[in-house]
């Protein structure tokens, strides 16, 4: 059984920083054979891809909405991946889910992922 538990969501200003955390488990899991993804769903509407991280770290892909502003990263020998999530706005208010997908690349496809967690609220405020 496969664990993704997403933390460091919360309330902050616009242009303000957060840093998600999705820490790994299983008996059978090998967090370093799977590529990583963080996807995010505001009210009303379709979850929407944010970023995608491989299996080595060395390749990440980011939606347009976020890149030079979010930067993904893991760290293999602890079992997690983060989200630096920099100069925030209002509009990147949605709940925020860590996703895992066996193979070497992420995608921005979400039907692509074999497990995901329950997801972090993050919150911005204008």
């Amino acid at each position: 059984q496969v664990q993704l538990v997403e933390s460091g969501g919360g309330l902050v200003q616009a242009g303000g920083s957060l840093r998600l955390s999705c820490a790994a488990s299983g008996r059978t899991f090998t967090f370093s054979m799977y590529a990583m993804g963080w996807f995010r769903q505001a009210p009303g509407k379709e979850r929407e891809f944010v970023a995608a991280i491989s299996r080595s770290g060395g390749s990440t892909s980011y939606a347009d909405s976020v890149k030079g502003r979010f930067t993904s990263s893991r760290d293999n020998a602890k079992n997690t991946v983060y989200l630096q999530m920099n100069s925030l706005k209002p509009e990147d208010t949605a709940v925020y889910y860590c996703a895992a997908r066996g193979s070497i690349y992420g995608s921005s496809n979400y039907a692509a992922y074999d497990y995901w967690g329950q997801g972090t609220q993050v919150t911005v405020s204008s």
